[in-house]
């Protein structure tokens, strides 16, 4: 019996492990999503594309692995996914953009705003003020922008207006969030980011046809891992991990992106944070974590996937 006890122990640590792999892994991957966009030599918007349409078989099969049915849905479900999926295509195309035009650490937490949005979005659905931490997130949060807002105008306008993008997007897929939060949780997160991508697809190619880009890229590797790291591993680890964790702890984890992301921009485009970037970035990615913490939990599709 006492040997039975401990090998339990012993497999119930190594699934923590597991999931903790897991769940940094999946953060570790979506990080490297700004440098491919970047590396693509489709536009960004393309890039988006090409990121949502190469990964749609596999989301189907993900699905169906899962036991989630992709027919059958209301007619009100799926104007739900169509509206939930524009904004979802708004929120790629603006945060694809936004890296083009700021640093890799701000597009990384700019772009990761959704949790703060929710967070301000549930004061004002429950007509109730902030409360203990809930007021620290929005002081870090607010501190934190300006700070890295500010900081961006003194090198380039560009800059500045790539943080606008890339905040736009975190609004966006805030939006797309709250969208099919109901519907989430009947159909299950594969089946709607199935549906979601079909409907995003054709947006998301319409608009970078009608901004002049190039569409076919010369060079699939970037694109193809793009997809694979972005919507596959990184989607994948995070749905396999998020329910296992306590909010805190996965927006704590979160915070691995922009770090990664930072030293990306560093080491490959020259990109040098000041003392007072990094204590920007301390004050919002703090503001991640305590809205991540304190905001209702949405299921796995809540997915900080940027």
């Amino acid at each position: 019996m006492e040997k039975d006890a401990g090998s339990e122990a012993k497999l119930g640590r190594m699934r923590d492990w597991l999931l903790l792999g897991a769940l940094l892994g999946g953060n570790v991957a979506l990080a490297l999503g700004p440098l491919l966009v970047r590396l693509a030599d489709t536009g960004p918007v393309s890039a988006a594309f090409w990121r949502l349409f190469l990964a749609l078989p596999f989301l189907v099969l993900f699905a169906r692995m899962a036991g989630q049915r992709l027919g059958g849905m209301p007619r009100k479900t799926l104007v739900l996914v169509a509206i939930g999926a524009f904004a979802f295509a708004g929120d790629l195309a603006s945060w694809h953009i936004g890296i083009g035009m700021t640093r890799l650490g701000n597009a990384t937490l700019f772009g990761n705003a959704g949790s703060i949005i929710l967070l301000f979005w549930g004061f004002i659905i429950a007509r109730t003020l902030p409360r203990g931490l809930e007021w620290l997130a929005i002081v870090c949060a607010l501190g934190g922008a300006a700070i890295l807002m500010g900081r961006s105008l003194e090198i380039s306008t560009a800059t500045f207006v790539g943080d606008l993008f890339c905040v736009a997007a975190g609004l966006l897929y805030a939006v797309y969030l709250l969208t099919l939060q109901g519907e989430r949780a009947r159909f299950g997160s594969w089946s709607l980011l199935v549906w979601v991508s079909v409907f995003a697809c054709p947006v998301l190619l319409a608009l970078a046809v009608a901004l002049g880009e190039p569409v076919l890229p010369t060079d699939w590797t970037p694109v193809v891992v793009l997809f694979i790291t972005s919507q596959l591993i990184g989607q994948g680890l995070l749905v396999f991990s998020l329910g296992h964790f306590p909010p805190l702890f996965i927006g704590l984890a979160l915070l691995t992106q922009p770090a990664i992301a930072a030293v990306i921009g560093y080491s490959v485009f020259g990109e040098v944070l000041s003392l007072l970037d990094i204590g920007g970035m301390v004050l919002l990615g703090s503001a991640l974590v305590v809205a991540r913490a304190t905001t209702r939990k949405a299921g796995p599709g809540m997915v900080q996937r940027k």
